[in-house]
Order: structure tokens, then sequence, then C-alpha cells
């Protein structure tokens, strides 16, 4: 289909995407009419790219959708380089290429104002352009390419101390102020807003390797792994549903979860007594709240958590609500298994999943599967 044989009306960024079925079908059409209003990322290669991508199909199990080359980016996966997802448009300005090529080439330089200013460009008009075209200012692109690369090696094993310092930050804190710049609102929005109408984030080392807190005046509402596909996805839903911007900062909240957090894995806590708010649907309350009664050192089936909900036959779409999870430990969706005994999934994953379950004296069975 020719793209001026169809208009179709590019989205707010805040809407959600298109649905799946129809983004599938625009993937296998090669569409484009549809490029800018979503890319594709393929789990199995991590290379993210155009609905129109001459590209071989990949299966639909292993396609994730992103509304902006930012989420994609942030989500770990690396611009296609047949379509270049990356690449300005048709129209665009020269030195707006020539730009992305620097950053592609060596993603962890830094490319400073009076760099902009020596090669005969305007940081003012450059940031304009970037946050008309790309959903955000030139260095906030290049910080969100090099959390990508970070995050694609921490996922594959590397020390957060190898990671931090081979992808251009000099110090653990200036990863976590990327990482904050990243996940929050907007400086001025942040210094603007009351206290009190903030979600504060707050970075915390466990044995199962950093994870992101965050947590509003009353409660604690994320506990994730920064290195997750779902982490920018999960940001995303947690301003959307309080209706707040989120920032580095202090609450009380979090020296009560350190405290907590290490007693766990030093085996002296069973239950934690943190207050949690965890909005999102009436279904996913139901298994997030079947999630929080499944006792320490015990695991339950998908089927069995379907049914301990009233919902046979749902397992499917509990494993979905599992995923969707924000508070990861403290509403323990690492006690959900196969059924046959195996780690099943875990979007922090499955070494952590079983780091967790060895934590609570779980003893999985050696002839059974570990994965989905």
């Amino acid at each position: 289909m020719d793209a001026t044989t169809r208009k179709i009306p590019r989205p707010d960024r805040d809407q959600l995407l298109l649905p799946r079925e129809e983004m599938l079908t625009a993937l296998r059409e090669r569409d484009r009419s549809y490029d800018g209003l979503f890319y594709a990322a393929v789990t199995t290669t991590g290379v993210f790219y155009r609905p129109s991508c001459p590209a071989r199909d990949p299966k639909p199990e292993h396609v994730e959708f992103y509304a902006t080359t930012r989420e994609a980016l942030v989500a770990g996966f690396r611009p296609c380089r047949r379509c270049r997802p990356l690449d300005p448009e048709a129209g665009a300005p020269a030195w707006a290429a020539r730009l992305i090529a620097r950053v592609e080439a060596d993603p962890a330089a830094r490319i400073t104002d009076a760099d902009l200013r020596a090669e005969g460009l305007d940081p003012a008009a450059v940031r304009r352009w970037f946050q008309k075209t790309h959903g955000m200012t030139f260095q906030a692109y290049c910080r969100a390419r090099r959390l990508g690369d970070a995050f694609v090696a921490l996922r594959s094993g590397d020390r957060i101390d190898d990671v931090v310092f081979d992808h251009g930050w000099g110090s653990h804190s200036g990863f976590r102020t990327a990482f904050g710049k990243l996940a929050g609102a907007p400086p001025g929005e942040a210094a603007a807003a009351p206290d009190d109408s903030l979600i504060r984030m707050t970075w915390l080392d466990t044995p199962v390797g950093p994870l992101v807190a965050g947590a509003t005046d009353e409660a604690l509402c994320l506990l994730e792994y920064p290195d997750r596909r779902m982490m920018e996805t999960q940001l995303d839903t947690l301003r959307r549903r309080f209706g707040r911007p989120l920032a580095p900062g202090a609450s009380p909240l979090f020296a009560r979860l350190r405290a907590q957090l290490d007693d766990y894995f030093a085996g002296r806590r069973r239950v934690f007594d943190l207050p949690i708010e965890y909005p999102g649907s009436p279904f996913q309350r139901r298994v997030w709240d079947a999630l929080r009664r499944i006792p320490y050192g015990e695991t339950r089936t998908y089927a069995e958590l379907a049914r301990d909900i009233g919902a046979p036959g749902a397992a499917r779409a509990v494993g979905a609500a599992n995923g969707a999870n924000r508070l990861a430990i403290i509403v323990p969706c690492h006690r959900v298994i196969a059924a046959d005994g195996g780690l099943g999934g875990y979007g922090g994953g499955l070494w952590r999943k079983l780091r967790l379950l060895e934590t609570e004296g779980v003893l999985l069975s050696p002839h059974a599967s570990t994965s989905r």
C-alpha cells in the first residue's frame, strides 16, 4: 500500500500504541504508511526497525513494539542497519545525518556544545531539531544511546563496574544520574513541582544486581531491574497511572526498603511490611493480590494462580499480568513457576529468579525445564 493512498494521523506521544495485530500486519506488508507511528524490536537479535524495513519477517512472539526511537534505545535495542530508523527523514538537514552517524560510530563518546560550535552548528538549533524529530534533546539522545548499550551489556552478564566505565561514564553516580534524567521529568518541571506531587526515584545495590525504586510520600510504587526491557514501559505506566513526574530524590521509605531487602537476602525476613501502591486493571490487581498471598518458600504454577483468582484457563493472561508487576520481590512474581516445575519466565532474568527462590529455600526439579 502506497503512503499516498492512506493517511494515518500521528498519535500524541502519550497515546497508546496501535493494536498489536494491526502493527504485525503492517510489518508483514512492509507498509511505509506506518513509518513513524511505531518501531518494532526483535528480542532474539536485539535490533529495532521501521515497519517498512525489508529485513526478514521475525516470529510474532519475538516482536516488541515501541512508540518512539527513544523507548527502543533505552530498552536496549540497536538500530537496524538496513532501514536506519535513527536516520532523518527525507528533507532533513544534512548535518543531522552526520551527527547521528557520529553517535553511532562511537556511542560512548561525549559531544559537547563546544564540539557542535566547532563544526559550525548552533547548539540551540540542534537541540530544537532533535526534540522535534526524536522527542528529546541531542544530549538526551546521546545519553539514551549510551544507556541502551549499557543495558545490553548488563543483560549479557557484564559486571556493573565494567558497564559504567566502558560506556562513557566516569563513575557510578554519573551513570545513575543519567538514568535519573532519562526516567524523570524535565528538570524545570521536576524543580517546580511540590515534593508531595513527585514520585521520587533512587538506585539500590543488592545481591541480584541494581534495583530502581520509586515512592510517593505515602507508598512504594516501583521496584524494578534497570536492565529489564520493560523498564521504559514501566516508567511510562507509572507516570500515567499516578499523573506525577518522576525525579531522583530521597524518601523515608527508601531507608526502610534497604533495611528490609538486606534482611530478606540474609534470610532474616520473610514478609515485607512496607506501604505499597500498585494501580492496574481489575484483572492485574487480582493477580498481584494473589501473588502476595503465596507464602515465602512456596511456589504456584501459572495455572494454579489462575484458579486461585477464579479464572481457570487464563494462565496466559496471568503470565502477562505477572510480567507487568512493578514491585519485584515485594510482590513475589518470582514464586510463579512452569507447570513442569521449571523456572518459567521472569522479566529480571532467569538467573535472578533462581537466586531469589534459592534464597527462600525452594528446590526445583532437576529434570524440569528452565524456560517457559
